[in-house]
């Protein structure tokens, strides 16, 4: 069944200054450097037209790993994620998918990804799901995971919000 992952953000600029921070390169670089781990890259970054596509790694240490997840997977863990953004079909934001491969961990994460306009303001909503197949185990591990990748958005979200302030 999976655990539902959902997060929200808003920021005080446009959708094009907010796309900018939220998935631009320079920005997805800066970021990784601060909040990537060991072993962050931005493995590819493909824009087409209107539409991008990137994918990076990024690292986790097994230290920093919760105990229910230290249990089942022995040492580091290394996430890949695949972001899709399109033009919105209103044409007045951006709407995407997201996919996660965490190394050694059968189970994915997908999401819906979408900025929209907000009178001055823009909102970042993502909508996901965690799965592991692990008999037994899948249904917690699903849950700290969905935990961890909350906090990770807060963090990513956190980071645009003082990359926009600093571009201004």
């Amino acid at each position: 069944m999976g655990s539902r992952i959902e997060h929200r953000a808003e920021f005080a600029a446009d959708v094009a200054a907010t796309y900018a921070a939220v998935a631009g390169e320079e920005a997805l670089r800066a970021r990784l450097e601060e909040l990537g781990g060991h072993g962050a890259a931005l493995l590819s970054y493909e824009v087409s037209g209107s539409d991008l596509r990137y994918q990076l790694r990024q690292g986790i240490s097994a230290d920093k790993l919760p105990q229910a997840v230290r249990t089942l997977h022995k040492g580091d863990l290394m996430v890949t994620r695949t972001q899709t953004w399109r033009m919105s079909k209103d044409g007045t934001g951006r709407q995407g998918d997201a996919s996660v491969e965490v190394g050694g961990v059968p189970g994915e994460i997908s999401a819906r990804t979408a900025l929209l306009a907000n009178g001055e303001q823009t909102v970042l909503r993502i909508s996901g799901e965690v799965t592991v197949r692990i008999p037994l185990f899948g249904g917690k591990l699903e849950s700290v995971i969905a935990e961890q990748v909350t906090k990770l958005l807060e963090r990513e979200a956190e980071f645009a919000a003082k990359w926009l302030a600093q571009a201004n």
